[in-house]
């Protein structure tokens, strides 16, 4: 049926004297040729979308890149995998302990100024920009037990919501010994202040401290603006097929 359409308006063109050989060569060739396939050309969503895309990506990618990130934080080896919501640092106190922090990517963000604050409250908060929240677990491997610490990591501070006691050896998991109550541990708040300080100075001689929260806002600032040119990149790849 082709065929024959196509030999239909080549003499019809031949008739006219408007048809030259070139063309009628060109039919011909197409016709000719059981593997020609057509390429639909994009829609203009599709087109837009590509545009959109590509200059979102040149902008991070030139004008904000992400740089390559750290490998080691102090005495702590990071270790982080592309396309993870947290990062992991381990740090080795000898051949009888090690120190585990866990860190989850930006997960909320400390409530705003109230409206009927003091102006230079509101002016400070408005400069300083929003308080982003990271939650850490820290794990400190020693001999037969392992101390376990729940934290909040601001921009510039650390501070411990939890204290656990797990299992060494991972029996049972990361249960809680008996005076952890059942909700995962006591609660730092509640402990007295000479507890408080000896878990605070604890951690502090583990390098846990306000420097390492400081040091894991930026490091996930980084790896989040990685994350998203890495899945502007998958999208674009997407619509180009």
């Amino acid at each position: 049926m082709a065929r024959a359409i196509l030999r239909r308006a080549l003499s019809l063109t031949a008739a006219s004297g408007h048809a030259t050989p070139r063309v009628a060569a060109a039919f011909a060739s197409t016709s000719s040729s059981p593997s020609a396939t057509v390429v639909s050309p994009r829609s203009p969503l599709d087109d837009r979308l590509h545009r959109l895309l590509r200059s979102e990506i040149t902008y991070l990618a030139e004008r904000r890149p992400p740089y390559p990130p750290p490998r080691s934080f102090k005495s702590f080896a990071v270790e982080d995998r592309p396309g993870e919501q947290w990062v992991r640092l381990r740090s080795r106190a000898g051949d009888d302990e090690e120190v585990k922090v866990e860190a989850t990517m930006f997960d909320g963000a400390a409530e705003p100024i109230p409206e009927d604050a003091p102006l230079f409250r509101r002016v400070e908060s408005l400069e300083r920009g929003p308080r982003l929240h990271l939650s850490l677990i820290v794990e400190v491997t020693r001999a037969d037990r392992v101390p376990g610490f729940i934290c909040s990591a601001w921009p510039d501070e650390l501070a411990v919501r939890h204290v656990l006691t797990l299992r060494a050896g991972g029996g049972g998991g990361a249960g809680a010994s008996s005076d952890g109550g059942g909700r995962g541990g006591r609660n730092f708040e509640k402990l007295g202040a000479e507890e408080r300080e000896a878990v605070t100075k604890f951690l502090e001689e583990r390098q846990v401290d306000g420097e390492l929260a400081e040091f894991l806002h930026d490091y996930m600032a980084n790896k989040e603006k990685m994350e998203l040119l890495r899945w502007l990149k998958t999208i674009e790849t997407f619509v180009d097929k």
